[in-house]
């Protein structure tokens, strides 16, 4: 246990904008200890050590859809399932910039059942990540290689939760592969600028699923190229605003 003025003065390092590993070495504290000081935030249901409803008997519908939904987003956008260990590690990487982002991810894990969440710095990014027994059945999507190279279709059950939560689900997918830009042009001699997304990705079956949800929402999009797909109209980026808006 370390003596609360540590943490308190990590918290004011970061909130100062020092990097994160200049923290832990004027701190002279573990990587793994500073990031669950600056990212880690428990709950009250991550403390109880629940069946996975999809295991459960009989099967039951996921606890926490919101954070389900917007779980899998991330996990088709950055994440990674590793089931060769004993107890199968899933990881979504964020970029530091970000730490909004990586409360975000950690919370979902741990609203979705895990019971602890671990980090790992790597050069510019943080890796979020938890183990848990239940992360195959949640994520089934999951196999060897990369996921552009693999059929990746939801079960039933997932596609009834994207669909009863689409705002969600499109959140982790922008936050993942996503960007919102001010977009400059000039045309007729005069310079316009406007707020633009993007959504990047290789597969060809997750482009589908963003596509599917933005079209439930009514919000227009359009492919600027095979891989990219970009919501530019007006109203259709104010809609996106609302639920999605800059990466923090």
């Amino acid at each position: 246990m370390h003596p609360p003025h540590l943490r308190e003065k990590a918290l004011q390092l970061h909130a100062a904008g020092v990097p994160f590993s200049e923290i832990c070495r004027r701190l002279r504290l573990s990587r793994n200890t500073i990031a669950c000081w600056l990212y880690k935030r428990r709950t009250a249901a991550s403390k109880t050590d629940t069946r996975y409803p999809r295991c459960d008997h009989p099967r039951r519908k996921i606890d926490d859809a919101r954070s389900y939904a917007y779980l899998l987003g991330q996990y088709l956008g950055d994440g990674h399932l590793l089931t060769t260990q004993r107890v199968p590690l899933l990881t979504v990487t964020c970029d530091v910039r970000h730490p909004g982002l990586i409360h975000e991810i950690s919370h979902a894990m741990e609203a979705c059942g895990a019971r602890t969440v671990g980090y790992q710095e790597r050069v510019g990014c943080m890796c979020v990540r938890a183990h848990w027994k239940h992360w195959p059945c949640l994520i089934p999507q999951h196999g060897p290689g990369v996921k552009h190279r693999r059929k990746i279709q939801l079960t039933d059950w997932q596609q009834e939760v994207v669909h009863g939560e689409p705002e969600r689900f499109l959140r982790g997918l922008f936050h993942s592969d996503g960007s919102r830009f001010t977009n400059r042009v000039l045309r007729n001699g005069k310079h316009y600028a406007y707020p633009r997304y993007t959504f990047v990705n290789e597969s060809t079956d997750i482009m589908l699923l963003c596509r599917s949800s933005l079209d439930q929402l009514g919000i227009a999009w359009r492919m600027a190229r095979s891989n990219t797909l970009s919501v530019a109209r007006r109203e259709a980026v104010a809609r996106l605003d609302r639920f999605i808006g800059p990466k923090w």
